[in-house]
């Protein structure tokens, strides 16, 4: 994962990213227009942050990429298992802003999808002979439904992808070391995705360290997506303060990044 500036902002970018038709990456919390605790790039609207500092750093963010704002397309996320599918042009993608979902699929061009995250995981994935993509908020509970799983699925179903194609990367989150859950943490995963022995280490009665980077990596090779084709960022959101917003580390005071993807249509002006 490598580090890039795009003027004001700077993001971490997997090897895939700019190469044809794709740029996909992961903001950091700099280069926007927010006052403290949600200074500066804060991105998420479900936040006590001024709602004109938000819209201006998602234009900033989307105007980055050469797009108008109304073309990023971001959802309710509830912490669930459901998929927006886009497989339609569609000139203003910003009343989907209220849809609940917590990942998004789309062959459409010149449109970002993208989840917020502040401690949970971004997941992109991309198809380069499809030309499909897909981002994916992965807290504990989505991640215990196996929502990765169910996109590659999805990604199948609808869109006739195959794994051994795709291309997967996991942003920065928060790491194992700080991140501390209880019991009903532990029995989702045991029946759900299960791998809970591989991904916790139990450092007291009740209480457990989960590992949900490991996570995310044993469910795309378990979608069997090659090893080779996932790449990971290393940062610990709670413990990189000047790089990232942390839930956690912030009591909840605290803005959001984005991971996102935008296929591009190189004969297309964006509107």
């Amino acid at each position: 994962m490598k580090n890039c500036r795009h003027g004001k902002i700077t993001t971490l970018q997997p090897a895939w990213s700019e190469s044809g038709i794709v740029q996909a990456g992961f903001t950091t919390r700099n280069g926007g227009s927010s006052r403290p605790p949600y200074n500066s790039l804060n991105l998420g609207q479900n936040t006590d942050d001024a709602n004109h500092n938000i819209e201006a750093n998602r234009a900033t963010l989307t105007r980055t990429f050469g797009l108008p704002p109304h073309q990023l397309l971001t959802v309710h996320q509830v912490h669930g298992t459901d998929i927006l599918i886009l497989d339609e042009p569609n000139p203003d993608v910003s009343h989907f802003q209220k849809v609940e979902s917590d990942a998004i699929i789309t062959n459409q061009k010149n449109i970002m999808i993208g989840v917020l995250v502040a401690d949970c995981y971004p997941v992109l994935l991309f198809d380069p002979v499809k030309e499909v993509s897909a981002v994916i908020h992965v807290g504990w509970r989505g991640a215990a439904a196996g929502l990765i799983g169910r996109t590659v699925a999805a990604m199948t179903a609808h869109f006739g992808s195959r794994p051994v194609d795709l291309k997967a990367a996991i942003g920065a989150g928060i790491g194992a070391h700080k991140y501390a859950v209880d019991r009903p943490v532990r029995d989702a995963f045991r029946e759900g995705s299960g791998n809970w022995e591989t991904i916790s280490n139990e450092t007291s009665l009740g209480e457990w360290l989960l590992d949900l980077k490991k996570s995310c990596q044993l469910q795309l090779e378990s979608a069997e997506i090659p090893e080779q084709n996932i790449e990971s960022a290393s940062e610990c959101t709670c413990c990189h303060r000047e790089l990232f917003f942390s839930y956690r580390r912030d009591n909840g005071q605290t803005g959001r990044q984005i991971g996102f993807i935008l296929l591009s249509d190189p004969t297309d002006t964006p509107k």
